[in-house]
């Protein structure tokens, strides 16, 4: 259109016109540079962690446990010593039961990525722990019950009973804590702590629900 043409009214009507369509635009045009900025932001904070690797995950999870108490047993060793004096003549004989704790544990620094395995297409993790370890007796002497026998029992005589039964009640609570039955439910109580252990933050790093393979140095093969 010739603006030089029209009258002045009709030429000041055709000049406004495109200053009015940007004036309705503009709010749409910043309403809409708002909700894309806001999408933006949304997606920064919201958006999906990249999966990373699960072995690494894992590892990160051990490293803050280090060494793990798996399960602890109650023994009560009864043992019996006996003491001579004066050539012979004068004994005495203590039985007495010592109630004792051991502790089962593994030691989480001692896998790596070569204890541990990745299967994508069946989503298995499988970790091989090392054996347990147990430890040292607790004796709990303060519960002990004793039961002596003896004519003339001497105070050195009774302290001597008493090391020499507290010496064997820790070796017999040793040899009790090998029991096969008991090594099993240490061991089930292991994995149990592995599979706990492990499953939430392999959830958190995004992997979902993992199948987690458990195993033990040193525990008997499936027949």
């Amino acid at each position: 259109m010739d603006l030089d043409r029209l009258t002045p009214p009709a030429a000041s009507q055709a000049a406004a016109r495109p200053t009015r369509w940007r004036a309705r635009a503009l709010p749409w045009l910043l309403l809409i540079a708002a909700a894309g900025i806001a999408a933006w932001l949304a997606w920064q904070l919201w958006r999906p962690t990249p999966v990373g690797d699960p072995l690494a995950t894992s590892l990160v999870a051990f490293n803050k446990q280090d060494r793990l108490t798996v399960f602890s047993a109650e023994l009560a060793p009864v043992v019996a010593s006996d003491d001579s004096r004066l050539f012979g003549l004068v004994t005495s004989h203590q039985v007495a039961v010592i109630p004792a704790r051991v502790d089962y544990a593994i030691d989480l620094g001692k896998v790596g990525r070569d204890r541990m395995r990745w299967d994508m297409a069946s989503r298995t993790l499988t970790v091989r722990l090392p054996a347990l370890e147990v430890t040292r007796p607790n004796l709990d002497e303060a519960r002990a019950q004793y039961l002596r026998e003896g004519v003339w029992i001497t105070r050195a005589a009774q302290d001597k009973l008493t090391r020499d039964n507290t010496k064997l009640a820790e070796r017999l609570a040793v040899e009790q804590a090998a029991n096969p039955v008991l090594l099993g439910l240490a061991r089930s109580a292991a994995k149990d702590a592995i599979r706990q252990n492990l499953a939430i933050p392999l959830q958190v790093a995004g992997f979902g629900d993992v199948k987690l393979s458990v195993s033990i140095d040193g525990e008997p093969e499936n027949p």
